[in-house]
């Protein structure tokens, strides 16, 4: 059975490079097409173009790849006078030029020139990577003398020059592309490895305390801040696109495995039970008080992170993957719902239908000895997750899991009123379960009343859950 819908596919190859389309109208003329758009486009069907599901439509894949690259190409300042020299438009109707749409665009030009050999896509790319994020690095004096920029990358400059110096985040993404340049431009290796080596020491800190943004003097304090008055929420996909080109420079480093250990440990809270970070993240969290502050999944998020979780949390990447492949007309909207899924805003992304496609494209069934075990003894267990507490626990879809079932050990249950012992049971799963979750196996339900994560080497490997059954 292909991992990937065929809907997913005909949305990039009819609307890219448009940011939103809404559904049975068409794109979103409020924003139109944007480089970005079109090179998360391209690092899509560059993953389609070599897998097997789409050998047919190789040739219309590669014309399609071809269009959005030549599109980008005019999407470019190419004024050797201007700061934004090498930058990409924002929109195309903009006159600004952020750093991170350089860092979202490098490496899908690298890998149309890959594709087809064309050099304009690796002479682009190579503007926007040693002569814009450069200048954005260290802002080029009216002497032409380059004055260090902190490390970071100032967050955009104006087709009149015009500077907005607050260095954002996200940019750290720009990681990936920088490696990409030190192979494809070797002859300015050394120069990348500088700019990306200033990165990370600026960066480090703000993403190991999930700041959003550094505002510099004289305008700012020389201070990390987040996104709202009392530094306190941030947004996540800023958070995980850092961590991501965090994860390509460094691999499992320490900054990373604190900054992600953090934000996934953000769990469900009063205000919002139905949250599980192992779906994707939370549209904004707050880091001081560790909880989601809104209502829905910012469903970019699940793509995003689904290298480092197929790599070292692969119960999180697994649940992940098959909410999505069970939803997958859902999740196509910017926003998802926690409790049941529906859109926030009736617009579908392109970002987030390009990078749930990778990961749907590059799925494979995480193989532990655990799942191996499994896979062979388990039973079948639908999982329900809680969704609103009141007077009454609702409960969202069913997610079919497998698990070990073992009766509760007397010696180890402490008998509650009206119950007996054979009302409770131990369930061994791979999947995230949460406290009160609604687990129906040998058809009966039980509720969830405590979990234990088991690892090895920093990994969770499985959850051990006490189950208590429902009463009528």
């Amino acid at each position: 059975m292909p991992n990937l819908p065929e809907t997913y596919f005909d949305f990039v190859m009819d609307y890219a490079p448009y940011v939103y389309v809404i559904p049975e109208s068409g794109p979103d003329p409020t924003w139109g097409r944007a480089a970005f758009a079109a090179g998360f486009a391209v690092d899509f069907l560059f993953e389609a173009y070599f897998d097997r599901q789409f050998d047919s439509r190789s040739a219309e894949i590669e014309n399609k790849i071809v269009e959005l690259a030549d599109w980008i190409l005019t999407q470019q300042c190419n004024d050797p006078e201007k700061l934004a020299c090498g930058g990409f438009k924002s929109t195309e109707t903009s006159t600004q030029y952020y750093a991170v749409d350089a860092c979202r665009t490098i490496p899908a030009l690298l890998k149309a020139y890959e594709l087809t050999s064309n050099t304009a896509y690796l002479d682009a790319a190579v503007l926007a990577g040693d002569t814009f994020l450069f200048n954005m690095q260290q802002k080029p004096s009216e002497l032409g003398v380059h004055e260090r920029y902190f490390g970071g990358f100032a967050r955009a400059v104006s087709i009149e020059d015009a500077w907005l110096p607050e260095m954002d985040l996200e940019p750290l993404y720009g990681l990936v592309a920088l490696g990409m340049l030190c192979e494809s431009d070797p002859d300015n290796r050394a120069r990348y490895e500088a700019v990306m080596a200033d990165a990370v020491n600026f960066y480090r800190v703000g993403l190991e305390s999930c700041f959003d943004h550094f505002s510099p003097k004289p305008t700012g304090d020389n201070s990390w801040h987040r996104v709202d008055a009392a530094d306190a929420v941030t947004y996540d996909d800023t958070l995980a696109y850092a961590l991501l080109g965090l994860y390509d420079y460094e691999d499992w480093s320490d900054s990373v495995q604190r900054a992600y250990a953090f934000l996934n440990g953000v769990g469900a809270c009063r205000a919002y039970p139905a949250y599980n970070p192992a779906v994707c993240w939370a549209g904004y969290i707050d880091a001081v008080a560790k909880a989601p502050t809104c209502d829905y999944y910012d469903a970019v998020t699940a793509g995003i992170l689904s290298e480092l979780r197929r790599d070292h949390d692969k119960t999180a990447y697994e649940f992940s993957a098959q909410t999505i492949k069970t939803h997958p007309d859902q999740f196509m909207f910017w926003g998802v719902k926690h409790a049941d899924f529906g859109f926030v805003e009736n617009v579908q992304a392109m970002a987030t239908v390009c990078w749930l496609g990778e990961l749907l494209l590059s799925y494979e069934a995480p193989l532990t000895r655990f799942t191996q075990v499994l896979n062979s003894k388990g039973e079948p267990v639908t999982l329900y997750p809680v969704a609103s507490v009141g007077e009454q626990v609702q409960y969202g879809e069913g997610v079919n899991i497998k698990a070990i079932f073992l009766p509760a050990k007397a010696e180890e249950t402490l008998l509650e009123p009206g119950y007996v012992a054979t009302d409770y049971v131990t369930l061994h799963v791979f999947a995230p379960v949460r406290l009160r979750d609604k687990l129906r196996c040998r058809g009966l339900d039980y509720e969830a009343t405590e979990v234990q994560e088991f690892g090895f080497k920093g990994e969770t490997t499985f959850h051990k859950v006490t189950c208590r059954r429902l009463l009528p």
